[in-house]
């Protein structure tokens, strides 16, 4: 990646502002060093045709390198040395990649959630982990700032999960809450199907409520931080909360997945420009 597109605003760890433009140069080594390393493990739990058991070995591979990285010796890999190098320099607490990696193991083994609480329990270890590092990275990650961030990428994993209902039921999963599900009365057959009746349309309109919620919550985040970090956050946020209007006027994820196209982007980066 080498600047901000739009699958960077939500989804498989394009989030992460890796030699975007608005990053200030002296982060970037740091924040593709994060990225590779997140990159690379989310695609061990997901990509390719290995089995259950050889991804959990993959990735227990992976735990050895940043066990040799909390003890201050030198990883085993070049990716995990640049790791180190970026964890020792900005004081990264090692248990955030660890979190991102018992994520990726749930992925492995775990396709359904029961309620919004367990999901919400994966949000915290598969997407808060990268906002709270970057904030290590920049140096403000304050007890406020890390508790805003928290609330802006569950809301970005959210989304996501909404937006691709149909590729996860290919993949074998179902990131709505089952609860959820129930409560609004669509079965899985229907996921299967694509059937976008009344009830589908009430489900989305609820986890979109939810989501803006939880995005808005976070929002502030982008004002406290500092010029083109505070851009970057801001612009972020409004991308989210695009797709999160798109998917409210059109529900049927499975034949109009909501994304930004090029012609949405001026308007929200003039719309982050003037937030300031």
């Amino acid at each position: 990646m080498v600047a901000i597109t739009p699958e960077q605003v939500v989804g498989h760890y394009e989030n992460f502002p890796v030699a975007s433009l608005l990053l200030p140069r002296k982060y970037r080594k740091a924040v593709a060093a994060v990225y590779h390393f997140a990159r690379h493990a989310d695609d061990l739990a997901d990509e390719g045709d290995a089995s259950p058991k050889e991804r959990l070995a993959a990735l227990a591979a992976c735990r050895a390198e940043l066990d040799l990285i909390a003890a201050k010796q030198t990883p085993l890999t070049a990716r995990y040395q640049a790791l180190a190098v970026a964890t020792h320099q900005y004081q990264i607490p090692i248990e955030l990649y660890h979190d991102l990696l018992d994520a990726f193991t749930q992925d492995v083994t775990k396709h359904r959630f029961a309620d919004f609480g367990e999901l919400m329990y994966y949000c915290r270890r598969s997407a808060n982990p990268i906002g709270r590092i970057l904030l290590y990275i920049f140096g403000l990650a304050t007890p406020r700032n890390l508790a805003l961030s928290d609330g802006i990428c569950s809301a970005l994993q959210l989304i996501n999960f909404w937006q691709d209902v149909e590729k996860d039921w290919a993949n074998g999963r179902v990131y709505l809450p089952q609860a959820d599900l129930e409560r609004f009365g669509v079965s899985e057959v229907q996921i299967a199907a694509g059937d976008v009746n009344a009830n589908w349309r009430r489900l989305m309109a609820f986890q979109v409520r939810r989501s803006q919620k939880m995005l808005h919550a976070g929002a502030p985040l982008g004002k406290i931080l500092p010029g083109r970090i505070g851009l970057e956050i801001r612009l972020t946020i409004l991308g989210g909360d695009a797709i999160l209007e798109k998917l409210k006027l059109q529900p049927d994820v499975f034949r109009h997945r909501p994304v930004l196209i090029w012609q949405d982007w001026p308007r929200l980066l003039w719309r982050a420009i003037r937030a300031k």
